[in-house]
């Protein structure tokens, strides 16, 4: 559990995270370094939710990192849905697929080894209803322009840490120094500007993005 207190009350007030995924949630934080990446409680019931909601066919992941987010956008596929994930260390591929055969849902997931942008154009027949984005930052815009002409009318993305630690703000400027920032920071005010995707910002952990596709 969160120590912000704020973020105690949001999870004390949100949907139980479900066994599996609270077990995975203390897997990732013995066995994994930077355990933060995976979604978390909160974050995971709104993926769920947004899935449950859409009812979609086709999600593509680009980031599984332990496969927290995925065990949650899974949850709401339509009957015969697929969802495709994409994580570049394989050394994470037998964490992914372990938790996957336990959500019963290994028919549903199909995992992809290897660098996004080498995996992207061997599904270019997929019309995509939902697309989570969390992997480099650096490349935000290339998996978005990789992905956004494949995504159907009314679909949705979601991109993973835009507020990033807060270090995207103005105000932040001369202390964001490390390299990811200006590409995250040039990302948002691009999509902001987009005619194709209307944006909704969620200051939700470290800031979602939600891109509808007009």
């Amino acid at each position: 559990m969160s120590q912000d207190p704020i973020e105690r009350y949001a999870e004390r007030h949100t949907a139980p995270e479900p066994p599996l995924l609270a077990q995975l949630t203390r897997e990732t934080h013995l066995q994994l370094l930077l355990p933060r990446m995976s979604s978390g409680h909160v974050q995971g019931r709104l993926l769920s939710m947004l899935s449950h909601l859409m009812r979609p066919r086709r999600i593509l992941e680009i980031g599984a990192f332990c496969g927290y987010a995925t065990l949650c956008l899974a949850e709401g596929l339509a009957d015969n849905g697929l969802l495709h994930t994409i994580e570049i260390d394989p050394e994470k591929e037998a964490r992914i697929r372990r938790y996957v055969a336990a959500a019963g849902i290994t028919e549903q997931v199909r995992l992809h080894i290897g660098a996004a942008l080498d995996v992207l154009p061997g599904l270019v027949d997929e019309v995509w209803d939902l697309v989570f984005i969390d992997a480099d930052k650096r490349r935000n815009d290339a998996y978005f322009e990789a992905v956004i002409d494949h995504v159907r009318p009314g679909g949705l993305l979601i991109i993973d840490n835009v507020l990033w630690s807060g270090k995207v703000l103005p105000t932040h400027a001369l202390k964001a120094n490390d390299k990811d920032t200006p590409f995250v920071r040039a990302f948002n005010d691009k999509v902001a500007r987009d005619a194709r995707v209307e944006p909704v910002f969620l200051a939700l952990r470290d800031g979602l993005l939600l891109l509808r596709k007009v």
